[in-house]
């Protein structure tokens, strides 16, 4: 591989040399290597940038070494935050059961109870956003207003990146696609509206309603149904003390029926069974969610390995 004599040639090469890599560390390293570069040219006055990469090579790296130091950096980083696994278990009862014990299990429950908020906020956000820039679009100021609200979509699309792989566990880009600020502005703004990631960040953000709502009901819902099926043996002992103090004479309907209900303990162990079966089938399913979810996020989110 002959030696680059462009920033852009450098990072084309670096790009090629993480091949395979995971799409979010590929756009680090790329920021990463792009703002170091161009940082060195600007205070490195009449060079050009083929002078000035032959002047760092020895410094920062070819584009190989480049990126052989972040697949092993990437490796340790990983080893050093990756959750302990869950301890493997042969039997199929102690696979079921043992969901309890993966901590991305939580993390997807806590997501899926916490997406209804972030939905709402970021549906109404990109609603809004665009219809007022479309409102505001033959004022003076509907452009400034536009383009500001584009780069907050960006901001906020390294936010739900951090929620993402801090809940489910999906390793998301930590670093923007990176701008150059000595460019002129409508070169910047060109390429922020020309980038993919920014229009499927706003795709991201007006699905997030829907898939709040969907998450948040699906969760609710089946937690309430197997916790109170859990709780039918304490449902029955107070029926039958109210039926013994009151022998549905005078009481409301809702408690004779109870009463009647639960008139038969081994009804109750049934139902106390399927709510414990209820439970764990349902942290199953959170954590099936979790994992596409991510996996729709680092879809939408993280600009592709190839762009």
């Amino acid at each position: 591989m002959h030696a680059p004599e462009t920033i852009s040639e450098y990072l084309a090469q670096l790009r090629a040399a993480l091949a395979g890599a995971d799409p979010a560390m590929i756009q680090d390293a790329l920021y990463d290597a792009e703002e170091h570069l161009r940082s060195e040219l600007a205070e490195s006055t009449g060079l050009s940038e083929a002078e000035l990469l032959a002047k760092i090579a020895t410094s920062y790296g070819a584009p190989d070494e480049v990126a052989e130091i972040y697949r092993t950096t990437e490796q340790t980083v990983a080893r050093a935050l990756h959750r302990p696994p869950p301890r493997v278990r042969r039997s199929a009862i102690g696979r079921f059961f043992g969901v309890v014990a993966d901590p991305h299990t939580w993390g997807a429950l806590f997501y899926m109870l916490l997406a209804l908020a972030t939905g709402i906020f970021y549906f109404t956000w990109a609603v809004t956003g665009l219809s007022m820039s479309a409102g505001f679009a033959l004022m003076i100021f509907g452009i400034p207003f536009f383009l500001l609200f584009m780069a907050s979509v960006r901001g906020l699309s390294l936010l739900e990146s951090r929620i993402v792989e801090g809940m489910l566990g999906v390793r998301m880009a930590r670093r923007p696609p990176y701008t150059e600020h000595d460019q002129p502005w409508l070169r910047r703004i060109g390429r922020m509206l020309s980038d993919p990631r920014t229009w499927f960040t706003l795709l991201y953000m007006v699905l997030m309603l829907p898939l709040g709502i969907v998450y948040f009901i699906v969760t609710v819902t089946l937690s309430c149904v197997s916790l109170a099926l859990i709780a039918t043996p304490i449902l029955k002992l107070w029926a039958d003390a109210l039926q013994q103090e009151t022998q549905c004479s005078g009481a409301p309907d809702w408690v004779c029926g109870l009463a009647s209900w639960s008139s038969s303990w081994s009804g109750v162990a049934v139902w106390f069974v399927l709510g414990i079966v209820l439970l764990f089938a349902t942290l199953h399913l959170v954590r099936a969610i979790g994992r596409m979810h991510g996996a729709l996020a680092k879809q939408l989110l993280v600009r592709s390995a190839r762009a």
